[in-house]
């Protein structure tokens, strides 16, 4: 069950950023040979107790060149405008600051939820140091260490209590999709060559989109929804007054669509920000084509759309699944292929296939390659079974899910590609115990 947004803030060494990692550790990470992909976070997922709920790290926001307590205030409003839940990490070995105070003048004006996690309790001698922080006008004090997990569970019992749920915005048997990337990638021009008219102000000054714009249109007969986001910056640039949250709320259209086009600006080089960008989708089990614009601004020979192919390969490689398309939105030049494009990831991301052939699949793939000896003995796979779509999603019935080596699942879903259409969707595989 999705539940709302949760904000941590606090002033700095607190451990926001562990109290982050430690909530939404499940969902976080992305696997890859590729550095840089997942540091820097401001947004991710937990899940607890059934539910759902996204949570926004304050700490991952650097701001530059400005006094120590506006950074702290930029972060307490951050929570205020976003969060529906507000999480003040404190120190718990050393009491009440003056920042501390300040923080929380600022979050009461917002008549938010307010939870106060005292950190950093890792040893029984400083349990008491807990009720001063009742001074600070909250009704909810919790002793916990991000390091040892101590603590947490009550926290997240009492977040899950007072969280609203959220219906979002859905569209049924629409292929909608978001358009994300670095700002002034052209975003907001491939959105009015889409469109065929002007819906989004287009301005060569980077950051001009503030929020998440939805436009339901028709296109040779199918029906379409296509999300404009803000340009997502390098998060030593989030601290312009409105830019600090586009990152946020990027990632919540992303969420509402079920295919992501990652822009790329074809003039310029693969930046390692288009990477971490590339890697939002993933993380939020969304189907995903990378779009690389402006190729009209490129010098081309008959060679030249080949080289950047195997370039992009090469820098997105936790991506290999994702189509790539060249277009200018400028000229409007091959729009055609790109829907030809998200049609088929639409479809792919939308798949279901028989089970008695993709056990047939499974099968040929254990005899063929049998799994490795991992954590003291070999994975058996029993059976397999797809239990969703969108994005298509697989429960493995084994011996024991302990024995299977991250490898030999990147094998297995190497397998399902080989034999079924899921080009652009990204695939769950989820491993269950079979019963004795």
């Amino acid at each position: 069950m999705e539940r709302g947004i949760v904000a941590i803030v606090g002033r700095p060494n607190v451990g926001k950023s562990s109290i982050f990692n430690r909530l939404v550790a499940n969902n976080a990470a992305i696997t890859d040979d590729a550095s840089g992909i997942t540091r820097d976070r401001l947004y991710g997922k937990c899940e607890w107790l059934d539910q759902t709920f996204s949570v926004i790290d304050t700490g991952g926001i650097e701001l530059k060149n400005v006094p120590f307590m506006e950074e702290i205030r930029a972060q307490a409003m951050l929570a205020v405008d976003e969060a529906d839940v507000i999480v003040l990490v404190v120190d718990g070995r050393c009491g009440i600051t003056t920042q501390d105070q300040d923080v929380v003048n600022i979050l009461h004006r917002s008549n938010k939820p307010i939870i106060v996690a005292a950190n950093k309790i890792d040893d029984i001698k400083f349990i008491d140091n807990v009720y001063e922080f009742y001074n600070l006008g909250v009704e909810s004090v919790f002793a916990v260490s991000a390091l040892h997990g101590i603590g947490i569970g009550d926290m997240l019992d009492e977040i899950i209590k007072i969280l609203p749920l959220k219906k979002q915005k859905s569209y049924d048997d629409v292929a909608s999709f978001a358009l994300i990337g670095q700002p002034n990638v052209g975003k907001s021009s491939l959105t009015n060559a889409i469109l065929g008219f002007e819906r989004v102000i287009v301005s060569d000054v980077p950051g001009t989109t503030r929020d998440a714009i939805d436009t339901p249109f028709v296109r040779d007969g199918k029906n379409y929804v296509v999300i404009d986001t803000a340009g997502i910056r390098k998060q030593g640039k989030i601290y312009e007054n409105a830019e600090k949250y586009s990152v946020l709320r990027a990632m919540k259209a992303i969420e509402r669509a079920e295919i992501a086009l990652i822009l790329l600006d074809g003039s310029k080089e693969v930046e390692e920000q288009d990477r971490r960008i590339a890697g939002y989708p993933l993380e939020a089990n969304r189907g995903s084509i990378i779009v690389v614009n402006k190729w009209d601004l490129v010098t081309k020979d008959d060679k030249s759309m080949n080289k950047y192919t195997e370039k992009i390969r090469n820098q997105f490689l936790y991506l290999s699944y994702a189509p790539i398309c060249f277009v200018s939105a400028l000229n409007k030049s091959r729009l055609n292929q790109l829907f030809q494009t998200i049609d088929t990831v639409y479809e792919n991301y939308n798949r279901r296939v028989p089970t008695n052939v993709l056990n047939n699949v499974i099968f040929d793939a254990t005899v063929l390659n049998q799994a490795p000896i991992f954590n003291g003995d070999r994975l058996k796979v029993y059976y397999a079974s797809q239990v969703s779509t969108a994005p298509p999603t697989f429960v493995l019935f084994v011996n024991d899910p302990n024995y299977m080596h991250f490898s030999y699942l990147r094998y297995l879903e190497n397998k399902l590609r080989e034999a079924f259409m899921f080009e652009g969707a990204p695939l769950k595989i989820i491993l269950r115990k079979k019963d004795e």
